[in-house]
């Protein structure tokens, strides 16, 4: 069984799965890193160089290497559930947390952030996030077990959640 994080860039997934991992004594991976380990370079050159369509495949390519692993907090890129088929191979083995939080709360978390490009084109900062997140919430609702909306949340008390709910479906959080 693993722990899969979803959502939008800026809800705290990175944070939050070191933590779990942490407390639970298992592997924290993170979907964007194993994209750029495996393309030998960032995302925004990715994307830049190969689109985003040649990004996805990578990023599916990631998902069926994982689904049959076990004890893995998972932290995925905001779009992986874009595609049915990366929700197919990591939520047969694992419990899905959606961490959601407001416009407002991703935009200034997330203001600085230079390691992913635009999603859209001829749009503010505020617009994109509000026009991204319109589009990906049935999505997110689709393939979430779970979700916790991580506004006025420390990633401590966001990890807490996430084990004590985690507890009720067999995973040990004796830590």
């Amino acid at each position: 069984m693993n722990l899969v994080l979803i959502g939008y860039r800026g809800t705290g997934k990175s944070t939050v799965a070191e933590l779990l991992a942490t407390r639970l004594g298992w592997r924290a991976v993170s979907t964007d890193a194993q994209i750029v380990e495996k393309a030998q370079r960032a995302i925004p050159d990715i994307v830049a160089q190969h689109g985003w369509e040649h990004f996805r495949n990578l990023e599916t390519e990631v998902c069926l290497a994982l689904k049959d692993r076990d004890c893995l907090v998972i932290d995925t890129g905001g779009g992986l559930i874009l595609r049915p088929d990366n929700v197919k191979a990591l939520k047969p083995n694992g419990l899905v947390f959606w961490l959601t939080a407001e416009v407002s709360t991703i935009s200034r978390r997330i203001s600085d952030d230079t390691q992913r490009p635009a999603l859209t084109s001829g749009k503010t900062f505020l617009e994109e996030i509000q026009e991204v997140l319109t589009e990906r919430t049935p999505k997110y609702q689709a393939a979430a077990d779970h979700i916790i909306a991580t506004n006025d949340l420390s990633p401590e008390e966001i990890a807490s959640h996430i084990l004590t709910i985690a507890s009720g479906h067999g995973i040990d959080r004796s830590f």
